[in-house]
């Protein structure tokens, strides 16, 4: 890996984990998958797979979530069940921003929905009938898809894409999953924020970024075009996006901001160049999930201080099992004067 990259990742990893961490790097992830509950019950899709000799252990921070633990993915993507779309394959640590954003009080209805064991939810909850979402750069839509099973189906999910190809497979895995309440646009997330001002409840952007979280040591491509200039290049998109995100969203709503990358300009960096331009008009919300390998957001980098409530944000710390990733989360208190 580059030197660099592991010199910057020494300053954030904590002394007693770094060489843990670091050897995340040569080891590959087992594949992990989360249950279409649009189209089929978790219990059911569990003892399918398991005649068929896949073994699966559930992930004890999301119900609807199993890690492969026996069986190969190549096999799993040739059964019935992910053929119907039944199983989504995803990342754990992709699943964690969803959770984030639906985790607290609906800003429509008041209720109070999904605890740390995921997609629980009281019985007898309509929020989800009444909120419009948006996903703000969606494709391939593993989290846009995730939204629409915390939503069971319900209310307006707009999910933007502005790349064609990406676009079309957002669409395909839409149509698979049964995600009907997603209505997917080819466009640019960057105007977002003057077309439709203070029009949705919840926002979910998960940039695009350096991907740090990624690299393996196996898989030169992941590290391969690493380098500082891309960070602040990808910087700039990022807080572009999310200023317009911001103006999309309505007073009380929530906004998510995460990447899969450890860069702090790519962070903590983006939150508080925004959390100093709305000022009053923002809060910078707790994330409570039962994630167990997670540390709190950084409030200083290379001699910058940040918003001491950045220490609210999630850094999820590598581990066999789950990439690095950062997640915020933003309530818009009033509309900017």
């Amino acid at each position: 890996l580059p030197k660099l990259f592991l010199e910057r990742l020494r300053k954030i990893i904590p002394p007693h984990k770094f060489d843990q961490v670091a050897n995340t790097f040569t080891e590959r992830k087992p594949t992990t998958c989360r249950i279409n509950i649009i189209k089929a019950s978790r219990d059911p899709i569990r003892e399918k797979l398991e005649r068929e000799d896949f073994r699966l252990k559930q992930v004890s921070w999301y119900r609807d979530a199993f890690i492969l633990c026996g069986g190969r993915q190549r096999e799993l993507e040739k059964t019935k069940v992910y053929l119907d779309g039944g199983i989504y394959v995803q990342s754990l640590s992709s699943m964690i921003p969803p959770l984030a954003l639906f985790s607290g009080t609906s800003s429509v209805t008041g209720q109070v929905f999904i605890g740390t064991s995921g997609s629980e939810t009281c019985p007898g909850q309509n929020w989800y009938r009444k909120e419009t979402v948006l996903d703000l750069t969606a494709a391939p839509g593993s989290k846009t898809t995730q939204m629409a099973c915390l939503m069971d189906g319900k209310g307006e999910i707009v999910a933007i894409e502005n790349d064609r190809i990406r676009f079309e497979k957002l669409r395909a895995n839409l149509e698979l999953q049964k995600a009907a309440n997603v209505k997917p646009l080819l466009g640019n997330g960057e105007v977002i924020g003057r077309k439709c001002p203070a029009y949705f409840d919840r926002i979910l952007l998960d940039a695009p970024c350096s991907a740090e979280g990624r690299f393996n040591t196996s898989a030169p491509s992941s590290h391969r075009y690493w380098a500082l200039q891309k960070i602040e290049k990808i910087a700039k998109l990022q807080k572009k996006l999310l200023f317009s995100a911001l103006s999309a969203l309505k007073p009380g709503g929530v906004l998510v901001y995460s990447t899969c990358t450890f860069a702090p300009e790519e962070n903590e960096g983006v939150v508080d160049e925004v959390l100093r331009y709305f000022k009053e008009s923002i809060e910078f919300e707790s994330i409570r999930l039962a994630i167990p390998n997670q540390m709190p957001g950084l409030t200083a980098w290379e001699g910058k201080k940040f918003h001491p409530c950045l220490k609210r944000a999630l850094r999820i710390v590598p581990t066999s099992e789950m990439e690095g990733f950062f997640i915020a989360r933003i309530r818009k208190v009033a509309t900017r004067s």
